[in-house]
């Protein structure tokens, strides 16, 4: 249960997020939006039931977009793609980019270990305060039949993060 709930979770953070790693936006507070439609197992309801008292909603079930605010720090954007492959691999997953150009990048990724598959993504940028961007993936976790497909943007609202801690990669799931 735990495994499923840390890679559902990490997919739907490790997509939008990995983007501002690139060497394009501003250091501050983002708003991301991010919109996704999954195929996977079901959850147990003692799953389903810990995310609800948590104020936590799986993507996918209902198709509601997920808004997030993230923080951004100088250092994070000048590691352009490092810390996105860096946070890939966690997931014994190899990207690899197809096709780049000054406002856009097209990436696959390949994934090896608990999670079997192939996802391609797409982003672009509009100057250095807004994204767009599609993630696909399928495959297999856990054996289990998986299907992904995410849309993705990311706004600048400001330098001062305010209460928002910078981001950081989450954690290799177990």
């Amino acid at each position: 249960m735990k495994r499923i709930l840390g890679i559902a979770v990490t997919m739907l953070v490790l997509a939008p997020s990995a983007v501002l790693a690139a060497p394009h936006g501003k250091p501050g507070l983002w708003n991301i939006t991010t919109t996704m439609q999954m195929a996977m197992p079901q959850l147990p309801p003692e799953a389903m039931a810990m995310m609800k008292s948590r104020g936590m909603k799986l993507p996918g079930m209902g198709g509601e977009p997920v808004k997030t605010q993230i923080c951004m720090t100088k250092e994070e954007i000048d590691k352009d793609a490092i810390s996105r492959m860096q946070a890939q691999n966690q997931m014994n997953c190899t990207p690899r980019i197809l096709k780049q150009s000054a406002n856009s990048v097209e990436s696959e990724i390949v994934c090896r270990g608990a999670m079997e598959g192939t996802g391609r993504s797409q982003v672009s940028w509009r100057g250095n305060d807004h994204y767009e961007g599609s993630y696909n993936f399928k495959g297999a976790m856990r054996g289990q039949p998986h299907q992904m497909s995410t849309h993705y943007t990311g706004d600048w609202v400001k330098a001062d993060c305010g209460t928002v801690k910078p981001f950081k990669f989450p954690a290799k799931p177990h």
